[in-house]
């Protein structure tokens, strides 16, 4: 059987600020740093367990895999529900429902005190570190960031699939126009590449987080995650330092987002279906 084309991610067990920036930032490679954080409190602490007894009465935003219905705004909750009541669903069951880019340092402002803001050499920005929650099986799409921001991605609990493509790799990968991710109907997992065949030629990079690993995701990369296991991640970012990248984060964040929420608004439906079929015509281009 066939299956995509796609080295592992390095490992270092730890690494300074010095190598990080040369060996990994400036040629915008990834890298898994595995024993990083073992002197943080949230290194021991952070579980889902632990996630429910400080936030059990918070109203979360859940998000599945349902494909973008042009009703959605950008990036809209698909359901919600009390944060207790959801890591029980996760232990009990599989379920597809994610936490996707929830701020949660700001509304349990304790869980600030587990952690210190690293220092790899980039300016974190301090006032966004996200959580990325998810259930056995769940996953999210084939999608960049539309900031194209550097990505340190710190996992907890159990085990996490992560693939990852540079932006080089965008022409293969079936790229939804006027968009930050690639055909929602295509299962990274396991793709059909006779439906799918210029993902053949992709050349991209995998590997499977553990609890206390740190994934560093360059500027702009396309990422897949799947959780092998219930868990959940935090993501800190530095802004794109590559002028283009800069560029083209400006671009999606104030013209190409209010771009398509208003062709949402305008053509409805057929302004996604139309978007899904140029992904496949522009993507054929290249066979």
């Amino acid at each position: 059987m066939l299956s995509l084309n796609l080295q592992d991610i390095p490992r270092v067990k730890s690494i300074t600020k010095a190598d990080f920036l040369k060996h990994y930032f400036k040629p915008q490679k990834p890298v898994v740093i595995e024993q990083y954080i073992q002197d943080w409190p949230a290194f021991t602490k952070w579980n889902l367990e632990y996630m429910k007894t400080v936030g059990k009465d918070i109203t979360i935003p859940l998000y599945d895999d349902r494909p973008v219905d042009y009703k959605d705004g950008f990036n809209q909750p698909h359901a919600k529900m009390k944060l207790g009541d959801y890591i029980d669903l996760l232990k009990n069951k599989p379920t597809k429902y994610r936490i996707f880019l929830w701020n949660a340092l700001k509304e349990i402002p304790a869980l600030q005190n587990d952690f210190t803001f690293p220092d790899f050499g980039l300016r974190l920005m301090k006032g966004i570190p996200m959580l990325f929650f998810g259930g056995r099986n769940s996953h999210t799409f084939m999608h960049y960031d539309i900031d194209l921001a550097n990505i340190f991605h710190f996992h907890f609990e159990g085990n996490k699939q992560c693939i990852l493509f540079d932006q080089k790799q965008s022409d293969y990968l079936y790229k939804i126009p006027h968009s930050l991710i690639a055909r929602e109907d295509i299962d990274f997992n396991n793709p059909d590449f006779k439906k799918w065949p210029m993902l053949k030629k992709a050349k991209g990079y995998k590997t499977d987080l553990n609890h206390g690993e740190v994934l560093y995701m360059p500027e702009g990369y396309w990422h897949y995650m799947r959780y092998i296991t219930p868990g959940f991640s935090m993501s800190l970012r530095a802004m794109a330092r590559n002028p283009k990248n800069f560029g083209k984060a400006i671009y999606n964040v104030f013209i190409m987002r209010n771009y398509d929420n208003a062709m949402r608004k305008i053509k409805g439906q057929k302004w996604i279906d139309w978007k899904n079929k140029q992904a496949i015509v522009k993507t054929h281009k290249h066979l």
